[in-house]
């Protein structure tokens, strides 16, 4: 008798690996600075996102306001290329960048990814931030086509955040997932990829923009694109045979 295949789930974080969170910052950025702007939006990008993880676990847990993490984080962001921005313009750039992100939308990889998994194992999401700005881009993004809502966790919502080991145990209790063998795809290694293995779930990195690894975890797979990942879900995670 052959051996009995094991259960399996496959979770995913929201920014930058369920969509590319660079998109709606390039068009908000050409929509702030227009044609010329003073430092290219690509190398402004990877820092506000330093600058904002820096900050942002503060916010969620009521130490300051999101208004106060924008402000930072972009004129932060813009003072380490040698420009000065003020903390109005850093606010109205944001509420650009809050209207690009309600028109992301998922990539047809990324669809066919979801559709291939959906048929082969129990979906989910476990994402970091505010309840209804997560859950905005849930819905922009149309996910709930193969996830259910009741798969999905905001830390806002939980009271846990990656990369606390609560969130992934709260995630596995209420999708009933006990002896399932647990994956989860996201972008940050401290985040996403220390998180899961730390909770003694099986990690994909999701590493878009090659960044270097750090000590105290090791993914199963580490991809750079939605290309690879739907190789490593299909010849080896959740294989269709």
């Amino acid at each position: 008798m052959s051996e009995m295949i094991r259960r399996k789930a496959v979770l995913f974080d929201v920014d930058d690996t369920l969509y590319d969170q660079t998109v709606p910052f390039m068009e908000a950025y050409a929509d702030f600075f227009g044609s010329v702007p003073p430092v290219p939006a690509e190398a402004v990008c990877p820092v506000m996102r330093q600058y904002s993880n820096q900050v942002y676990s503060r916010a969620l847990a009521g130490e300051i306001t999101l208004e106060e993490v924008y402000t930072y984080r972009m004129t932060k962001a813009m003072e380490t290329f040698g420009v000065t921005i003020t903390e109005k313009e850093a606010l109205a750039f944001q509420n650009i960048y809050a209207g690009r992100q309600k028109q992301i939308h998922l990539s047809g990889r990324m669809e066919e990814i979801l559709e291939y998994c959906s048929e082969r194992a129990e979906l989910g999401i476990i994402t970091n931030g505010p309840s209804g700005h997560q859950w905005n881009k849930v819905k922009s993004l149309g996910v709930e086509r193969w996830i259910p809502h009741e798969n999905i966790f905001v830390s806002a919502d939980v009271g846990a955040q990656k990369p606390d080991g609560k969130i992934f145990d709260h995630a596995k209790r209420v999708m009933h997932l006990e002896d399932v063998e647990m994956w989860f795809v996201g972008d940050s290694w401290e985040l996403d990829v220390k998180g899961a293995v730390n909770a003694g779930w099986n990690a994909v990195w999701m590493n878009r923009r090659e960044h270097g690894r750090t000590c105290g975890a090791t993914p199963a797979y580490e991809v750079r694109n939605e290309e690879e990942l739907f190789r490593a879900l299909r010849e080896n995670i959740i294989p269709e045979s």
